[in-house]
């Protein structure tokens, strides 16, 4: 692919705010101990691509892309009513303290959410032709390398939209301080259901002028007004050391639903339990593959670790559409003698523990820890040596949004949050059980997982 093809060129920019303005807007939305934690990371970027439909002699392509994009504008627009903090921006309140400070999204000094229509001269094969994830894929996202305390000069939500030869990518940024991946799959759901519903309600103005800003699945806001928590971290003009992360590989591996029915069947059976998850077995199989592909010395440790939902696991639980970052990190780190000659089920038993003994005391206390001694915002960066990070999910509704072109071909990723040994599991496209790793490793890891026949004996060609 020359760089000629690989441009993606910006037609239009401009800003959306709520269709309406909701009363909350006028109010403050103060972060949790957990959005300010969330501040040092980069946006969530994730993204969907679609086969443009066959065009019919009365409807012309640019015709079709102009009414994609009010389309979009307009869900847009509706769906902010319900997300509005998502169309503010971070600000700070001052303490007494001058070395602390509270932040907060600030909706009406706030131009609203970005939106972006690009085009390129991309192909849909040049994306899922190669076999390696195009760098260009970075560039069908808005906020590139933007870290989350950005979002005081950054719209803290971005939509792109990029017109391809045969295709459309729908790229969305948002600020990973104001939700999880479960509240960004949320919103992506929601601005698809109003997208559809724009079809139902032309012409019937009178009876469903406010049908579009009902959904079947409404974010959950907290209150706006408090708690409010202020934390000991530097003032958001202090620069932020960022290293230039090295250069990776990123490939997509595909696990059928039969692979991955095998590999739970094998943990439990190794282990004489029923408890061992689907997602727990491919987890254990990622970590020992990386790892050995890695060739580093048996008396090392490694860890492996994943973003935990927390909203089942709160005492009481919080309903699932509860708007916001409700994550924490589980982790287990053994040698990596014993993870290399153990059996399989050993591996997954022991993910499999550290998701139990994740609970909603533990939860609890890890935060009043937080609060009580917090660390620099610098420490609470992601990436580490012999890790093995397990991110998003293959639970989210990723290939349930669709915006009249059908369903998605593929989702794809931005630049945020990759480093050697970062994976993201997306649920396959045919669906069942099949799931879909995006594995970032150095380029001399990746060559030996790709010769490690046990690993790739497992991986579907279909993807």
């Amino acid at each position: 692919m020359d760089s000629s093809s690989s441009e993606v060129r910006i037609i239009s920019k401009c800003f959306v705010k709520p269709k309406t303005i909701p009363q909350k807007w006028k109010e403050p939305y103060h972060f949790s101990p957990t959005d300010h934690i969330m501040l040092s990371i980069h946006y969530i970027q994730k993204g969907l691509l679609f086969l443009k439909p066959s065009f019919s002699e009365s409807v012309k392509p640019k015709e079709f892309m102009e009414t994609l994009l009010q389309k979009l504008k307009d869900s847009l627009a509706i769906a902010l009513v319900h997300f509005y903090p998502l169309a503010g921006r971070l600000s700070t309140l001052k303490t007494d303290n001058s070395r602390s400070h509270s932040v907060f999204v600030d909706c009406n000094n706030s131009p609203g959410a970005r939106f972006i229509h690009a085009e390129s001269d991309l192909s849909v094969s040049d994306i899922l032709g190669s076999t390696y994830v195009p760098l260009v894929v970075q560039s069908l996202f808005d906020h590139h390398k933007a870290l989350n305390r950005d979002g005081y000069t950054m719209s803290l939500l971005s939509i792109k939209v990029t017109e391809l030869v045969d295709g459309v990518f729908i790229g969305l940024s948002m600020n990973h301080s104001l939700g999880d991946g479960s509240s960004f799959w949320q919103f992506f759901n929601s601005l698809s259901e109003i997208f559809n519903s724009q079809e139902e309600t032309i012409g019937n103005n009178n009876n469903n002028k406010n049908a579009l800003l009902c959904l079947k699945n409404p974010p959950i806001i907290r209150e706006a007004t408090g708690p409010m928590y202020s934390l000991p971290f530097s003032e958001p003009n202090e620069s932020l050391s960022q290293s230039e992360p090295p250069v990776l590989k990123e490939r997509m591996f595909h696990f059928s639903s039969e692979t991955v029915r095998s590999l739970k069947s094998k943990a439990n059976q190794e282990c004489g339990t029923t408890m061992i998850s689907s997602f727990q077995a491919l987890t254990a199989l990622i970590w020992r593959s990386i790892t050995r592909a890695r060739k580093l010395p048996n008396d090392q440790e490694t860890t492996c670790r994943f973003a935990a939902g927390n909203r089942s696991r709160m005492n009481p639980p919080l309903p699932t559409n509860q708007f916001g970052v409700y994550i924490s990190l589980v982790k287990t780190t053994t040698k990596i003698g014993n993870l290399l000659e153990n059996e399989f089920g050993w591996i997954a038993l022991k993910l499999h523990q550290a998701v139990t003994e994740h609970t909603g005391e533990k939860i609890s206390y890890e935060i009043d820890q937080m609060l009580k001694s917090p660390l620099p915002l610098q420490a609470y960066r992601l990436s580490n040596l012999n890790i093995v990070h397990m991110g998003s999910s293959p639970r989210f509704n990723k290939y349930g949004s669709e915006f009249g072109m059908g369903k998605a071909v593929a989702v794809r990723s931005g630049y945020g949050g990759k480093y050697d040994g970062k994976v993201s599991a997306y649920p396959g496209r045919q669906g069942g059980a099949s799931i879909d790793l995006e594995v970032c490793l150095l380029p001399e890891f990746m060559e030996a997982l790709e010769s490690d026949q046990e690993f790739m004996s497992l991986v579907s060609s279909s993807t």
